[in-house]
């Protein structure tokens, strides 16, 4: 049994309760103190750099969500069984091997589609590019994209690993929420101590922030759980956490790029 039963459909929990935990967990880094000591780049980089304005990248993020929560509803409407309760549930473990799965689909999805994004010159310039006005990310931008890419990267990706994985739609709201706050967690430009996701994933917020940074563009297009595609096909960039002088850290690319 979970909390919402009894009260909304598991159905309507999957499409609507990512965007609230996406509220709620990026808010939760726009709240806390400066910080400086943990970011990976300055204050003064992010507002050199970025070239796009809070409340832009506001209306953006919720753009690309009235489409994944449309897209999700009408996934759901189709794909609906007639019992939705607990006891249509299959075992934990069944469950857990499902979201492991769409993990991994979600990743190649993203992966493939990210690295054409950039090889591209058309969908880079007019579509991709969009995202990476942020060269600092920061946890509110994490679903800052142009429109045409958060259909095809991001809804089409968690569509497909849904599908593929055999989820229901109640295990579908753990692995979408988990999703999206891995998602914030890679753009919070913050090495915090302690954060459980930099312990246990090699993709985290150092990882994509060589991604962010001009010089690494190239690399690094894994997204958002593994780094098993920019290993296996060479485009990982190695890199190290470096003490930056003026306080706080940064990810410093390791290998010379031609």
């Amino acid at each position: 049994m979970v909390f919402w039963e009894g009260y909304i459909s598991d159905e309507l929990m999957g499409t609507f309760a990512p965007v609230v935990v996406y509220w709620l967990y990026a808010g939760l880094y726009q709240l806390l103190p400066s910080l400086d000591q943990y970011r990976l780049h300055t204050r003064k980089e992010q507002e050199q750099k970025n070239v796009v304005p809070l409340p832009s990248v506001i209306k953006g993020v919720l753009l690309q969500q009235l489409v994944q929560a449309t897209v999700a509803g009408l996934m759901f409407l189709v794909t609906a069984k007639p019992s939705s309760s607990s006891l249509a549930q299959p075992p934990l473990l069944v469950q857990l091997i499902q979201i492991v799965v769409a993990m991994f689909i979600m990743d190649t999805w993203q992966y493939f589609i990210h690295r054409y994004m950039h090889q591209n010159k058309f969908l880079y310039r007019h579509v991709h590019s969009q995202h990476h006005r942020l060269v600092v990310p920061y946890a509110i931008g994490a679903l800052y994209n142009h429109p045409l890419e958060g259909l095809l990267l991001d809804t089409f990706g968690g569509a497909i690993s849904f599908l593929i994985s055999g989820m229901t739609a109640r295990t579908s709201v753990f692995f979408f929420c988990f999703a999206v706050i891995k998602t914030v967690d890679d753009h919070c430009g913050l090495w915090l101590p302690g954060n459980i996701f930099h312990i246990l994933f090699q993709n985290n917020t150092a990882y994509h922030d060589i991604h962010h940074q001009l010089q690494g563009t190239k690399y690094n297009y894994s997204q958002p759980f593994f780094s098993v595609w920019d290993r296996l096909l060479g485009t990982y960039m190695p890199f190290s956490l470096m003490d930056r002088q003026e306080g706080g850290f940064e990810a410093r690319i390791l290998k010379k790029i031609s």
